[in-house]
């Protein structure tokens, strides 16, 4: 492995000539993003303590000249397309570099909460109110078919990452919401879409005997996954360089693409410059660096998640499934246990919402969120009977940045008025079902020239100008980050 200097050394060349750096449009742009690098020191998660040894990689110790493509981000998105294209024997012939302005999975997937959970009712609605039935149903097949594919691929290539099926829970503590989500189940089941029969609503009394959460009033429980999210792709990231078709340059941002006279792009990095016939961008929350167009669509939003274990040498109370918890208040938060009995936790976004400075447009994953930092503290001894003398406290708390769209979409496909670049973000906090089979057929558009509507994706997830000028015109107040958006008390 080529040795690699500290990021923070080229963070701070970087900013030396930041304000120089040259874009790529074609005409100007009312707005610029200023997101364009991470930070150098962000909060360790608990699944990083013990960093993959190419977690820093460099496949050579220059930048390559050339690369038939180029993508930018080395997280669950970048690594998925590669390995669809790799996978491909049409493309054997390929070669690909990628790009990554820290070290591989360093952001958002490093940092999720390892909940492979698809979307039964909670944004289908909505979906369905906004275009049709049609499209909501798209979306949930889409979602639900990661959970097979995603075991299919971990079967395949024998990778160790705590891959669990179990039962996920919803639970809704509050009597009106527990109504109000029944009612959008009844009405999910009325449409006969055939996935229901996998999910099962309880209410009433029986409700808190079943999830085990003190005061449920409403439970839901249907079929997802937990995972190690970092082990899963620094695992596929191992293979990838197997195949000698892949260049791997961590600590490498990506900080201007042009078009080159002669065809394809210049793309320009902290380390030089390099020509690219395609470049697909996969850096999510801070994809507006290089395509400032969509600055008011993919807005970098913090998370917070925490791990949560009892002291040692003690047995903690035993948890089967995964849970999205909504307090009586409406403060929601996801969770997964862990076969050593520990707990990841995460979400409250109802503390911090109205501190817009704390988590919106911030890419600042090195310090916490103020406003829920301590949520968690005794988390699992008020929310779940039989934790009360466990002991359980939090042993390790992180921070994350999310790209989250204006109409809670991704974006995928060609990128409006750039021929050869193609994007792949915009997840919501909600990437781990949605980016595999998305990264799939990507991976078709970008080889075999695919139009968007010839693929498997579902209709709402294209990127289109009428989106990129939908939220550029748009108030934030109305798009859905900021915004109700319209959904229901199950969203997720």
């Amino acid at each position: 492995m080529v040795a690699v200097p500290l990021l923070s050394e080229t963070v701070n060349r970087l900013n030396l000539v930041k304000g120089h750096l040259q874009g790529h449009v074609q005409e100007p742009e009312p707005h610029v993003s200023t997101c364009l690098l991470p930070v150098s020191n962000p909060t360790v998660p608990f699944w990083q303590k013990d960093v993959h040894k190419l977690h820093d990689h460099r496949s050579t110790e220059q930048i390559p000249k050339h690369s038939d493509i180029v993508i930018i981000g080395a997280g669950y998105a970048g690594v998925s397309v590669a390995y669809h294209i790799v996978s491909e024997k049409s493309c054997a012939d390929l070669s690909i570099t990628i790009l990554e302005a820290r070290g591989a999975c360093s952001g958002a997937t490093g940092r999720n909460g390892g909940h492979l959970r698809p979307d039964f009712y909670g944004y289908i609605p909505t979906y369905i109110n906004r275009v049709d039935a049609e499209a909501g149903l798209e979306i949930a097949e889409f979602e639900i078919a990661h959970i097979n594919a995603i075991k299919k691929v971990i079967e395949k290539e024998n990778i160790d990452c705590d891959f669990t099926l179990t039962r996920t829970i919803d639970v809704w503590c509050d009597e009106e919401s527990a109504k109000q989500a029944k009612k959008a189940y009844d009405q999910m089941v009325a449409r006969k879409f055939e996935y229901m029969d996998d999910a099962i609503f309880y209410s009433g009394k029986a409700a808190e005997g079943i999830c085990g959460v003190k005061g449920a009033k409403a439970c839901a429980s249907y079929t997802a996954g937990t995972i190690w999210p970092y082990k899963f792709i620094m695992a596929l990231v191992e293979i990838l360089l197997a195949s000698g078709q892949v260049n791997l340059q961590t600590y490498t941002p990506a900080t201007s693409i042009r078009p080159d006279p002669r065809g394809g792009y210049i793309v320009t990095t902290s380390r030089g410059e390099m020509h690219a016939n395609k470049v697909i961008h996969a850096s999510n929350a801070y994809v507006s660096g290089l395509l400032p167009e969509y600055a008011h669509n993919i807005v970098p939003c913090k998370g917070i998640c925490c791990r949560i274990a009892v002291p040692e040498g003690s047995t903690a109370p035993l948890l089967n499934n995964s849970y999205i918890n909504r307090t009586t208040d409406g403060t929601l938060s996801y969770l997964i246990p862990r076969t050593d009995g520990s707990i990841i936790v995460g979400g409250a976004a109802k503390l911090f919402k109205p501190f817009q400075e704390q988590w919106y447009n911030n890419i600042d994953d090195s310090i916490l969120i103020d406003s829920a930092k301590d949520y968690y503290e005794n988390y699992m001894q008020r929310t779940y009977n039989g934790w009360e003398n466990s002991g359980a406290a939090v042993e390790s708390i992180w921070t994350g940045v999310m790209g989250y769209s204006y109409d809670s979409n991704p974006h995928v496909g060609v990128v409006p008025r750039w021929k050869e670049q193609f994007i792949l973000a915009g997840f919501n906090g909600h990437g781990m079902p949605v980016i595999w089979l998305a990264a799939k057929e990507l991976a078709l558009m970008v080889t075999q020239g695919r139009e968007f509507e010839t693929t498997r994706l579902p209709r709402l997830y294209k990127t289109t100008q009428e989106r990129i000028e939908k939220a550029r015109n748009g108030r934030k107040e109305d798009g859905d980050i900021i915004g109700t958006g319209g959904f229901s008390v199950t969203k997720q």
